[in-house]
C-alpha cells in the first residue's frame, strides 16, 4: 500500500472539487478502488467506473442505458495496457458546493498511525488521540484500512476492529 499516491489522490480530488468537474480521473490500484468504493457507499461520490485513458460511456455512468445507448465493450486489460488503466469518479455537487469538502491524509509514508478499538471509540466520540483530532461533525468521515478492507471510523466500532488510518474527509 503506498501512502504516496494516497496523499496525490487526495490533492487531486480536493482540486477537482475546486475547479467544479463533474467527471475526473485517478491511477486503477485496489487500495483507490476500495477507498472510492467506501466514498461512493457514504454519498461522496457519484459514481466509480473502471477505464482506459479516455472517458467511459455516458450509460456506465449513470449505471442504466438510455433507450437509444448502444453499450460499448470495454478494452481487455492486457500487459500493455495495464499502466494506462484509471478509475473515472463522479463528483457529487449540491446546491452548487461539492459534497465532498476536503480530504485530508492523515497517515504518512514517514509516519504511518495505526488506532486500536480503544482508541477509535475515543475519536468517534469526538475526543483526540495520539495525531487524530475527533470526529465533531454529522457529515465528516474518517477512513481506515483494516483487515476487512477499507472501512469508515464508525462502522470500525460496529465491527469492533482497528487499522491504519487514511484519511479524514471534512
Amino acid at each position: 500500500m503506498s501512502l504516496v499516491h494516497l496523499a496525490h489522490v487526495c490533492s487531486h480530488l480536493n482540486n477537482a472539487t475546486k475547479a467544479r468537474l463533474g467527471l475526473t480521473s485517478i491511477p486503477n490500484t485496489k487500495m483507490h478502488l476500495s477507498l472510492s468504493l467506501a466514498l461512493q457507499n457514504d454519498g461522496f461520490l457519484s459514481s466509480v467506473v473502471r477505464g482506459g485513458k479516455a472517458p467511459p460511456p455516458p450509460h456506465l455512468l449513470l449505471g442504466t442505458p438510455a433507450v437509444n445507448d448502444t453499450v460499448q465493450e470495454l478494452e481487455p486489460v492486457t500487459q500493455k495496457n495495464i499502466a494506462s488503466r484509471r478509475l473515472w469518479l463522479g463528483l457529487k455537487y449540491w446546491q452548487s458546493d461539492s459534497v465532498l469538502g476536503k480530504m485530508v491524509p492523515i497517515s504518512k509514508p514517514t509516519r504511518r498511525i495505526n488506532l486500536d478499538l480503544r482508541a477509535l471509540r475515543r475519536v468517534v466520540n469526538g475526543e483526540a488521540s495520539d495525531y487524530v483530532d475527533g470526529i465533531r461533525s454529522p457529515g465528516e468521515s474518517l477512513y481506515l484500512s483494516t483487515d476487512r478492507g477499507i472501512l469508515e471510523a464508525r462502522e470500525c466500532v460496529e465491527k469492533k476492529v482497528g487499522g491504519l488510518v487514511l484519511c479524514r474527509v471534512l
